[in-house]
């Protein structure tokens, strides 16, 4: 046999020896498996989980070491899944939420060059707010010096043993009623204003946080490198 043949027999023996190895290894069959559950108040261990326990929790052993390899939790109950399927979209909607904020916090930052001007953004506002308090203000000054006019008048004509004509008892009543309903008006007023000043306090705070936040990632981000200079001969 020439050594051609040769080196080729014994590279053909190697190769089948390879596969056989392989197809050895391929037909090894798992490691068998103990299972441990909880039935009846008591732990219960086997190599096979009846249809019973195929919902319980369960721990699982290599049955050749003993040692722990998994453990599957029991099946969850039909309001249980529904539960957490609640929760997961609860979840979603915050995580949703919070990167809405998030993209509108970054807008403003962009949108706005320093807090001044964020500010100016909530002048017009706020002013409007300030004018329509004040006006409302004058006009409850005016609603009281009107019903007391009309108080007076009323008693005057008692202390004359006069009676109080009905126009001006209904008068009174009306004045009275849109007296209460403008010191709402206001409280209300000055609810908005209230809101709107913590509503831009808080887009400050935001501003200023975003801000940092940005300004530190761009220190953390690295250096683009220089091009290189053209070598010289």
């Amino acid at each position: 046999m020439s050594n051609t043949a040769h080196t080729t027999a014994i590279a053909l023996t190697l190769a089948l020896a390879g596969i056989g190895g392989a197809m050895a290894q391929s037909s090894t069959p798992p490691p068998k498996k103990i299972y441990c559950w909880d039935e009846g108040g008591r732990r219960v261990c086997g190599d096979a989980l009846p249809a019973s326990a195929a919902n319980s929790a369960r721990t699982e052993f290599n049955a050749r070491t003993g040692l722990e390899t998994g453990s599957v939790g029991r099946a969850l109950t039909a309001d249980e899944r529904a539960a957490a399927a609640a929760a997961a979209r609860n979840a979603q909607i915050q995580a949703d939420a919070e990167a809405a904020a998030r993209r509108r916090d970054l807008a403003m930052v962009e949108s706005y060059r320093t807090e001044d001007d964020l500010r100016k953004a909530y002048g017009e506002r706020t002013s409007l707010l300030d004018e329509t308090i004040k006006s409302s203000v004058l006009g409850l000054s005016n609603l009281r010096l009107s019903l007391i006019s009309l108080l007076n008048q009323a008693s005057d004509k008692e202390l004359a043993s006069a009676p109080v004509p009905v126009s001006l008892t209904n008068s009174i009543r009306d004045q009275h009623a849109e007296l209460l309903r403008q010191q709402q008006i206001l409280q209300s007023q000055r609810a908005d204003r209230a809101a709107l000043e913590a509503e831009m306090q808080d887009s400050l705070r935001r501003y200023r946080e975003t801000r940092q936040e940005s300004a530190a990632g761009a220190d953390a981000a690295p250096a683009t490198p220089a091009p290189a200079a053209p070598a010289t001969r």
